[in-house]
């Protein structure tokens, strides 16, 4: 099976409009889906990564910024619980080959708009979500 080259639709989505989309939406998002997203988006860029990973994440990373949802995001609280689970399916899907100088840039990039007590409730989800994939 041929992917399509998923690199012509890279003018859809800019580096840059991806940061900016999470820098706004970050309180409200909160630190867990920050945390995916940014872990999608910088495993995204790395040559480490296949192609059938790759695949996916442009699937999610494409979800959460499209306006069309399952949930809307303008729904109080539970509008980007969709985004989430979406996001942290794949996450489980790829995490063992998500280089660790990505999850660490992620957590570095978090520092910006999260203080310490949302980053250590993010340590906890990790350990507790990810911890068999190790």
């Amino acid at each position: 099976m041929e992917l399509p080259d998923f690199m012509s639709y890279s003018d859809r989505f800019s580096a840059k409009g991806f940061i900016e989309k999470i820098s706004r939406i970050a309180k409200r998002a909160g630190v867990k889906l920050v945390y995916s997203a940014l872990v999608l988006f910088y495993t995204l860029q790395s040559s480490e990564v296949p192609v059938k990973d790759k695949a996916i994440i442009i699937g999610a990373l494409g979800y959460l910024i499209s306006p069309l949802d399952v949930l809307p995001d303008a729904i109080p609280i539970v509008g980007l619980s969709d985004d989430l689970s979406v996001l942290v399916y794949v996450i489980s899907k790829v995490w063992t080959d998500v280089p660790e100088d990505v999850k660490a840039k992620a957590m570095e990039k978090l520092s910006d708009w999260f203080d310490d007590d949302e980053l250590d409730e993010l340590d906890e989800f990790i350990s507790g979500k990810f911890k068999d994939l190790q």
